[in-house]
C-alpha cells in the first residue's frame, strides 16, 4: 500500500560509510504474535495505516521499510562497563532497522531492534530477547514518556515462540522481538571505539555527522568538539534531572548505554523507587552500588569525561574540562524544572525553586513517605490539600519536617489548574510501576497467557500522562 506524506524515510547513517556498522540478516522466528503496537507514534510517523500483515512484515520479519535502509545495520561501539573498558562490544542482539524524519519537529528518528538475532558482536549469545524482557521494556518506556523523561519509545513487540534459556530467570522462557523508536543510537561508546583504534579520520567524520544530524547547537565557530561535549552535557543533565523526579533507577549506566541525544534507552534491570533511598539499586549484580539512585549523576558525569577523552584524538588542544563542568550547573537548573513539573507548579524565583527541590528530597528521604503518592497527593500544591489529607499517606503530612516543606509549597500556584479536575486526580491514588506489580503482570502472562493486566497498565499509564500534560504524538 502507498504510504502517506507523513512517512519520511531518511537513512542518513549511510553517509558515514564503511567502518561504523555491519550489514546483518534478521533472525527467522517460528511464529509471530503481536503483543504491543504503538499506534500513537505509528500515526505520527505515517505508519498508522499499516495493516496487520504489513506490520508483521516490517516489525517481526524485519523486512526493510520503503525507501529506507536496504538491510539492517549492527552498530559498532565500545564502552566502560562497571568502570572496566570493554573493546569487544557492539550491537549483539539488535540492529538499526530504519531512519525517519519526524514530521512534527524535523528530528531524525531511528527504529532499533532488540532480540532480532545474532550479529558479529553477539559474543556467543543467542541474539534473542525474552518475552518478559520485552514486556518490561514496553512498560518502562511508556512510564517514562508519561513522566516527561527523555526516552526511547517502545514501538512494537511480537512474541516469537522460541524457548530461551537464561541463567537469571526460570527457563525455558518465552521469546520476543522488540522495535523501539529513539532520536539516535550513537552512544558515548561509539566515539570510544574509534579513539581506541586511533582512527582520527572516522572519529572526525562521526563528530561531524552527529553535529549535523543530532546536536545542531554545536555547529559553527571554533572548537566544534568542545561545543559538542557541552551540548551533550546539558542534554544529559536534563535526563538525570528527569530520572530524579520520576524516581527512576536505570541500573546499568555504562558508557555504551549513554546516548549523545540525551535520552535513555535499553531498559534491562531498571526500578522505580518505592521511597526515596539514595542507595537503592536496580541491578542485582551492582554489588558496590556504583549505579545506585543517588549515584546516577556522578556516573553520567564520569561518562561525559570519557566522551571528552575520546575526542582528544581529534582536538588535542581543546579545553574540554569546562565543557564537562557545564553538566553540574545545568543539572541544578534542570532538577528544579523537573521537580516543579512533577509537582504541577509554576516556576518562581530560581533560588526558591532550588530550595523547594531540596526540601522535597529531604522530606521524602527522612520521612520514608511513599514516592509516587507524595507527588500525586500534592500535585498543584495547596490547591490539592483536601486530596492529600484524604490520602493513605496523609499521616506523613504533619509535623515539623513536613511543615517546613509545606511553607515552600504554599508559595506556588498550580501550573495547570485544569489538570486537577482530570479523572486521574479524582482516583484513589497514583499510577506507579513498582517491581511487585511488574512481576504480577508478568505472572498473568506467563501462567495464564492473560494480557489483560498488561494492557490495562499501559492504558493507565497513558491516562496519567494525559493528566500530567505529557506530550502525546499526533494521530
Amino acid at each position: 500500500m502507498p504510504l502517506p506524506p507523513r512517512y519520511r524515510p531518511s537513512p542518513r547513517i549511510s553517509s558515514l560509510g564503511e567502518g561504523f556498522a555491519d550489514v546483518v540478516a534478521p533472525a527467522r522466528f517460528p511464529a509471530r504474535t503481536l503483543r504491543f503496537r504503538n499506534q500513537r507514534w505509528a500515526s505520527r510517523l505515517g505508519l498508522g495505516e499499516l495493516d496487520a500483515e504489513a506490520w508483521e512484515r516490517h516489525f517481526a520479519r524485519l523486512e526493510p521499510l520503503p525507501d529506507n535502509l536496504p538491510a539492517p545495520l549492527a552498530l559498532r561501539y565500545h564502552g566502560h562497563q562497571f568502570d572496566v573498558y570493554n573493546p569487544h562490544l557492539g550491537d549483539g542482539r539488535g540492529f538499526l532497522l530504519a531512519q525517519l524524519e519526524d514530521p512534527e519537529d524535523g528530528r531524525l528518528l531511528d527504529f532499533g531492534t532488540k532480540g532480532s538475532g545474532t550479529t558479529p558482536w553477539s559474543r556467543g549469545g543467542d541474539g534473542r530477547l525474552t518475552l518478559k524482557g520485552g514486556v518490561r521494556e514496553v512498560l518502562a518506556a511508556e512510564m517514562l514518556e508519561a513522566l516527561a523523561v527523555p526516552t526511547s519509545k517502545a514501538f512494537s513487540l511480537f512474541e516469537t515462540h522460541e524457548a530461551l534459556f537464561r541463567g537469571d530467570e526460570p527457563s525455558p522462557t518465552r521469546s520476543s522481538v522488540l522495535v523501539r523508536l529513539s532520536h539516535g543510537h550513537i552512544r558515548f561508546g561509539t566515539f570510544q571505539r574509534h579513539a581506541y583504534h586511533r582512527d582520527a579520520a572516522r572519529l572526525s567524520k562521526l563528530l561531524d555527522f552527529c553535529v549535523t544530524h543530532y546536536v545542531p547547537e554545536a555547529a559553527g565557530g571554533a572548537e566544534p568538539a568542545v561545543r559538542f561535549v557541552e551540548a551533550v552535557a546539558r542534554r544529559s543533565a536534563r535526563l538525570v534531572a528527569r530520572w530524579s523526579a520520576a524516581g527512576f533507577v536505570h541500573g546499568v549506566l555504562n558508557s555504551d548505554n549513554m546516548n549523545i541525544t540525551g535520552e535513555s534507552f535499553d531498559y534491562g534491570p531498571y526500578r522505580f523507587l518505592p521511597t526515596l533511598d539514595p542507595s537503592f539499586i536496580a541491578a542485582y549484580f551492582d554489588h558496590t552500588g556504583l549505579y545506585a539512585f543517588g549515584q546516577q549523576a556522578r556516573a553520567v558525569a564520569v561518562n561525559l569525561t570519557r566522551l571528552a577523552d575520546a575526542l582528544r584524538l581529534v582536538a588535542p588542544q581543546a579545553a574540554f574540562a569546562p565543557a564537562v563542568r557545564a553538566f553540574e550547573p545545568a543539572l541544578r537548573e534542570a532538577r528544579s524544572a523537573a521537580f516543579l513539573s512533577r509537582m504541577g507548579l509554576s516556576p518562581s524565583d530560581p533560588d526558591i525553586d532550588a530550595s523547594l527541590t531540596e526540601a522535597i528530597e529531604l522530606f521524602l528521604e527522612e520521612s520514608g513517605a511513599p514516592f509516587d503518592p507524595f507527588f500525586f497527593d500534592w500535585y498543584g500544591g495547596a490547591a490539592s490539600e483536601a486530596r492529600a489529607r484524604a490520602s493513605e499517606a496523609a499521616r506523613f503530612y504533619q509535623g515539623e519536617r513536613f511543615d517546613a516543606l509545606r511553607s515552600l509549597i504554599d508559595l506556588y500556584a498550580p501550573a495547570r489548574p485544569e489538570a486537577l479536575s482530570h479523572p486521574y486526580f479524582q482516583g484513589d491514588g497514583p499510577c506507579s510501576l513498582l517491581i511487585d506489580e511488574i512481576e504480577s503482570i508478568w505472572h498473568a502472562i506467563d501462567a495464564h497467557d492473560d494480557w489483560g493486566p498488561f494492557e490495562a497498565k499501559v492504558a493507565a499509564i497513558r491516562r496519567m500522562g494525559e493528566a500530567l500534560g505529557a506530550e502525546a504524538p499526533a494521530g
